[in-house]
């Protein structure tokens, strides 16, 4: 008998979900899987093992659920969750609760409430069935990461507190009883915004943790509190709507998000329609070139999902403009990670056929940095990063508005001219070719993406003011 556990990390919205089992009972789990199932069903394939049991550390906020798209396709596999805390669900599931076990083989999964992150989080012990209190690791879903640990304020306002609270408790009175040799199998990994500041490496320790995880250096609540509110990164908008729809239940995708290929006529008719919002996943300069009058840009890089997830609405359907139409599945998929699933089409044959038929067409300039530069006094310069990189140094004169609160608007407290010609920049370009778009879609007459940004003005040698 061989223990089979594979670890599936998706980039961009910086997911881990497990498959654990064990090859001579046949059988394993699935641990947080993401909506795109496929990968769980050829593991289970090549290690010749069944999935009969689906578990969930909890209600997620920052990516939609696979739960009930593998069960779908199993025809029968068992999805558990929480029954912590009373939480409800609105689909078929096997409700458990700190102390349940589950075999599958020699290997033993063992329920721990973990409270703090929300209010019903568990935690999987895994460990010998022999020994199956003496765990040598542990899936911490979004309670404990590596360097970090979830954030408590994705509820609200009222329930911060408490959740705070609990989380200080989860982390002193669990995982620092734990032997320093439990592995800890985190369920994010950098990039996400379930953590502040998570670290790189996909796993680590208890024992490293207790060294190393500022998080677990608090003996003393209220100084722990203090810590927690100074470090936690702006909620993402698409959280509160994904903790509904996998609380709801999401609706079953069969196989991957189906997106009927349009004509450049068929295309423009949906758009003079009003009511599909239209994205173009074509990198900045492709973009910058030549675009659809009032396309939001938002590069077809693994980063897509977070902000589509942040700045497009969950209330239209979606119209696509792709590179390479080979990319179109990946693309989906990406945008159905954060629950972005109604397309109304894509844009067959891509821009050239577009530019061919002669349909309407706009720019975005690029602006190089040595041209920032020298017209630096003509512009108006606005840095879109998080306002954490803002004060850490930034180009004389800009003002800031974070990306992720552009969805609706520049902030008119920032007085910037629409008619004045205004230079974007980030940290390379990406996110302020995604505020560009907007601003340009929202009637500002002369916007400028400086590809690059800051990375490149560093890389100019020019002056960084702090």
């Amino acid at each position: 008998m061989t223990l089979v556990f594979e670890r599936v990390q998706t980039q961009g919205i910086a997911q881990i979900s497990y498959l654990v089992g064990d090859d001579g009972s046949s059988t394993c789990s699935v641990v947080d899987p993401r909506p795109d199932v496929d990968v769980y069903l050829e593991l289970s394939r090549k290690h010749g093992v069944a999935i009969t049991h689906i578990f969930e550390t909890h209600i997620h906020a920052d990516f939609m659920s696979g739960a009930r798209e593998l069960a779908d396709r199993l025809g029968g596999a068992t999805i558990c969750v929480s029954g912590e805390e009373d939480a409800e669900y609105d689909f078929d599931v096997q409700k458990i609760r700190d102390g349940d076990q589950f075999e599958f083989g020699s290997v033993v999964l063992t329920a721990r409430h973990t409270p703090g992150h929300t209010p019903e989080h568990l935690s999987y012990e895994l460990a010998e069935k022999d020994q199956p209190d003496d765990p040598w690791g542990v899936l911490t879903g979004d309670s404990l990461f590596v360097g970090s640990a979830g954030r408590p304020d994705l509820l609200g306002e009222e329930e911060t507190e408490e959740l705070t609270e609990k989380l200080f408790h989860t982390l002193r009175d669990y995982y620092l009883k734990l032997d320093d040799g439990v592995l800890v199998f985190p369920c994010h990994g950098a990039g996400s915004a379930c953590g502040a500041d998570i670290g790189e490496r996909p796993m680590s320790s208890i024992g490293y943790e207790r060294r190393t995880n500022n998080f677990l250096q608090y003996d003393d609540f209220d100084e722990f509190k203090k810590f927690i509110q100074e470090g936690a990164p702006p909620v993402p908008q698409h959280y509160p709507i994904l903790k509904k729809v996998n609380a709801r239940g999401p609706e079953l995708i069969g196989g991957s998000p189906r997106v009927p290929g349009l004509s450049p006529e068929q295309f423009q008719k949906e758009l003079e329609k009003g009511e599909a919002q239209l994205l173009d996943t074509r990198q900045m300069l492709a973009f910058g070139g030549g675009h659809i009058p009032g396309a939001i840009n938002i590069g077809d890089r693994p980063e897509l999902s977070v902000w589509a997830g942040d700045m497009l609405s969950y209330d239209r359907p979606i119209l696509l403009v792709v590179e390479d139409e080979r990319q179109l599945g990946w693309i989906t998929w990406h945008l159905a990670y954060v629950g972005l699933t109604r397309f109304r089409g894509y844009l067959a044959g891509g821009m050239k056929v577009w530019e061919n038929k002669g349909m309407p067409l706009v720019s975005l300039p690029q602006l190089p940095v040595q041209e920032l530069n020298r017209k630096h006094d003509e512009l108006q310069i606005l840095d879109v990063r998080s306002p954490s990189e803002f004060e850490q140094g930034r180009i004389a004169g800009a003002t800031h508005q974070f990306v992720a609160e552009m969805r609706d608007g520049v902030n008119g407290e920032l007085k910037l001219d629409r008619g004045k010609p205004t230079a974007v920049y980030c940290g390379s370009g990406y996110r302020a070719s995604i505020a560009a778009s907007l601003m340009q879609r929202d009637g500002f007459e002369d916007v400028r993406n400086v590809p690059g940004s800051m990375q490149a003005w560093k890389n100019a040698g020019y002056d960084v003011e702090k």
